[in-house]
């Protein structure tokens, strides 16, 4: 189904459903995961996992005995990547270090999600760490491609209709990649906006906590239970006024993905928004030189313990990045971290100059690459992650071998609101067709 006009929420549609008959959508995702799960591996291994739903789900009935008084995802299933600690699951982190040391308490975003009434479907795969060290699922699109990473499980999932949310944070580009290598929305908020509390950390100044669902709207629908502070009604500015990042930066895309920026670009100027060209970032080397070195420095320090316990069940890239990270000093650290907030202003500079609503970049270099051994390359998300700004995916197209692209959105910081109405706007100008299947579940059970 190709995305009909704005206001579309599918989460939130599937959600006044569950209030009154979970059990019908927990049977056909269960036929659902039962034929593709094998073959995409988004989760780690559970027996027993319908069982333990409906036994869940059980408790959600007697908890809340009439569905006037149920709460907002009565029923619903989501993912939670495996770097976030969740009662009653081990916590891995996609490596192959004892689980005991990895416990820690809930995390606050799965608190939250289990609070309004979720219901855990079960722990996603991640890369190691939540690094570049990959695990096995593939595009759902085309087996034998990456997903992307490092949540990459939790975005295959959301893609294929194993579920229709999944956490997932972002160091570099592991939500807004992801997303694009396999055609689903990845929203991720200003830093610091949902609470990193409960997250085994990479880095503690870059990362970000956000999540994939099935449209802009369910972004939207899904915001106020895991963000405070969210506006009932952001302001709607139609048409928008878009900036494109032109320079080193956008020279990272690869020539297909460039063309393929080019042609949506042309479909959203068509559709009445403008855009406009502004040369961006001439020093991206050192943008992307400091993001490395805070990056390497911090993992460096949050695995000092473990590393120096278990150095040889590390893989070789999450040891090499904690290595080099014990090479820079704690002043070295210092004189980059202030470079987050110098970039964000600079960025925010320009889109005051030009009165910009958003920016608009491909979300990655191109489709997916072939082979599971690297995740992608995340270079189209770093300036944005790096500076804390608020950035979502939007599915944008295909290629002639059915692989995805993805658009790049990117808002004032703290201004997150603001971006998903500008994803909802532009969302039905872009030809996409989903492959997560809740449309046809809806149309049944209509």
């Amino acid at each position: 189904m190709r995305y009909p006009a704005p206001g579309r929420a599918l989460v939130a549609t599937l959600a006044a459903f569950l209030r009154s008959d979970a059990d019908r959508y927990l049977d056909w995702l269960e036929i659902r995961f039962d034929e593709l799960e094998p073959g995409i591996k988004a989760f780690l291994p559970e027996a027993g996992r319908f069982d333990r739903l409906r036994e869940d789900l059980e408790h959600l009935e007697t908890r809340f005995d009439s569905a006037d008084r149920r709460p907002p995802l009565f029923g619903l299933p989501f993912g939670v990547k495996d770097i976030f600690h969740a009662d009653g699951f081990p916590t891995r982190a996609g490596s192959r270090l004892p689980a005991e040391i990895l416990r820690g308490e809930q995390a606050e975003s799965v608190g939250r999600l289990r609070e309004a009434g979720g219901l855990i479907l079960g722990k996603t795969v991640t890369t190691e760490f939540a690094y570049f060290a990959p695990g096995p699922t593939e595009n759902p699109h085309q087996p034998g491609h990456t997903p992307g990473g490092s949540s990459s499980g939790s975005a295959a999932a959301v893609a294929s209709g194993l579920a229709p949310v999944a956490l997932g944070t972002q160091t570099i580009g592991s939500i807004n990649r992801p997303a694009a290598f396999c055609g689903t929305v990845g929203f991720k908020p200003s830093f610091g906006r949902i609470s990193a509390q409960g997250v085994i950390p990479l880095s503690p100044s870059l990362d970000q906590v956000g999540y994939f669902t099935v449209d802009a709207g369910s972004a939207a629908f899904l915001a106020p239970l895991l963000i405070d502070d969210w506006p009932l009604s952001p302001a709607k500015a139609s048409p928008l006024r878009l900036g494109i990042p032109t320079g080193p930066y956008l020279d990272r895309a690869e020539p297909a993905g460039r063309a393929q920026f080019q042609s949506v670009v042309g479909e959203l100027q068509r559709a009445g928004h403008a855009t406009f060209e502004i040369d961006c970032m001439p020093d991206f080397d050192a943008i992307t030189a400091r993001h490395q070195l805070i990056l390497a420095a911090e993992c460096a320090r949050v695995h000092s313990d473990w590393f120096d316990q278990y150095p040889d069940r590390y893989h070789p890239k999450t040891a090499a990045l904690i290595e080099a990270g014990r090479t820079i000093s704690a002043d070295d650290l210092e004189r980059a971290l202030p470079g987050r907030q110098s970039l964000r202003l600079y960025l925010e500079g320009l889109m005051d100059e030009h009165a910009l609503d958003a920016w608009i970049t491909p979300s990655a270099p191109g489709p997916a690459p072939f082979g599971l051994d690297s995740t992608g390359d995340p270079v189209m998300n770093l300036p944005w992650t790096q500076s804390g700004m608020p950035t979502v995916t939007l599915p944008s197209g295909k290629n002639a071998a059915g692989l995805p692209f993805g658009l790049q959105l990117i808002a004032r910081f703290w201004q997150d609101a603001a971006l998903l109405e500008c994803a909802r706007s532009l969302e039905p100008v872009l030809d996409y067709e989903s492959m997560h299947g809740m449309d046809e579940f809806l149309k049944d059970i209509a």
